[in-house]
């Protein structure tokens, strides 16, 4: 049993069962993104939420324990992704990066947006040129330090 076996199982379950994420977030008290990240395998669980995960996903007392170990972060199984919609992330990264990484620092100085302490929201917004997908990335900006 490893963490990945969980993955796959939660993944089948939730297919199985008709779920959405935005349910199981509803369960665990948490954000629908945080929640999706943490049964996918990037993020830990709390006893508690193991227990509610189990109980949605019909896992077993080990599998609830693998939700509690810390993961081993970053899922992609090739440095550059090849499905659609990841590469299209990889894409703006390697357009737009550059000019995000040039507006942080022009207006908070020389650091990096946090991916510890930092949310995210995935939400559609209507249009009539067919429906956008907004997401908004909010990160704490953590300084360098001299020392």
């Amino acid at each position: 049993m490893n963490r990945m076996e969980v993955t796959e199982k939660i993944v089948s379950a939730k297919v199985a069962k008709g779920i959405r994420w935005e349910d199981v977030a509803g369960r665990v008290g948490q954000s629908k993104e945080w929640t999706t990240a943490l049964c996918l395998g990037q993020m830990t669980a709390s006893a508690e939420q193991a227990t509610i995960l189990g109980d949605i996903f019909g896992l077993t007392d080990e599998e609830c324990k693998w939700l509690q170990v810390v993961p081993y972060k970053g899922s992609l199984p090739t440095a550059v992704p090849t499905d659609p919609l990841i590469y299209r992330w990889y894409e703006i990264v390697n357009v737009y990066g550059t000019t995000v990484k040039e507006l942080i620092h022009e207006e908070f100085g020389d650091g990096i947006m946090s991916a510890i302490d930092f949310h995210m929201d995935i939400v559609r917004a209507p249009d009539p040129k067919g429906d956008r997908v907004n997401v908004i990335l909010s990160g704490k900006f953590l300084p360098y330090k001299q020392y």
